[in-house]
């Protein structure tokens, strides 16, 4: 659903153990980046160890909040959340961070799982992205959740 392409530029926000992003990492090589942004410095250091096992250069870790992204604006190519939205207090600001970040024509790819007890619904999300400024591109849905791709208009 993200489509990353080597020598871009990615922000995963929420990237937990790093389940997604040393694969995303890889597709970037060998110019691209990604940048993984979480509130809780633990994952990030949980990840980081992952990336050094794996010999993946390119992740750079930032400690921060989704609702205040600390990145300037158009910054990236695409960015990716994953069962991470219903944490943040304030989707709809995440969602205009997000939005602020990416470069027009930017991809955003939101992923939710069925059985997350903070699970957004793919409504609610709609609603929130068109507030936002995100075009809905495309939706996958499975039986255990979805993805949603949304493009930065």
């Amino acid at each position: 659903m993200l489509s990353p392409e080597p020598g871009e530029r990615v922000l995963e926000v929420g990237p937990g153990t790093g389940y997604y992003s040393l694969h995303v990492a890889r597709w970037l090589e060998p110019k691209g980046t990604l940048e993984v942004l979480d509130i809780q410095q633990q994952m990030l250091d949980y990840t980081m160890r992952r990336t050094r096992e794996m010999g993946i250069s390119n992740i750079v870790p930032t400690r921060g909040d989704a609702r205040a992204l600390p990145y300037p604006d158009g910054h990236f190519d695409a960015a990716y959340l994953v069962a991470t939205l219903g944490e943040v207090p304030d989707k709809g600001r995440a969602l205009r961070e997000l939005r602020r970040v990416l470069k027009r024509d930017g991809r955003l790819v939101v992923g939710e799982v069925l059985l997350d007890p903070h699970r957004v619904s793919f409504e609610e999300l709609h609603r929130l992205t068109d507030m936002a400024g995100l075009d809905h591109e495309r939706t996958l849905k499975g039986t255990l959740g979805y993805f949603a791709a949304f493009r930065a208009s």
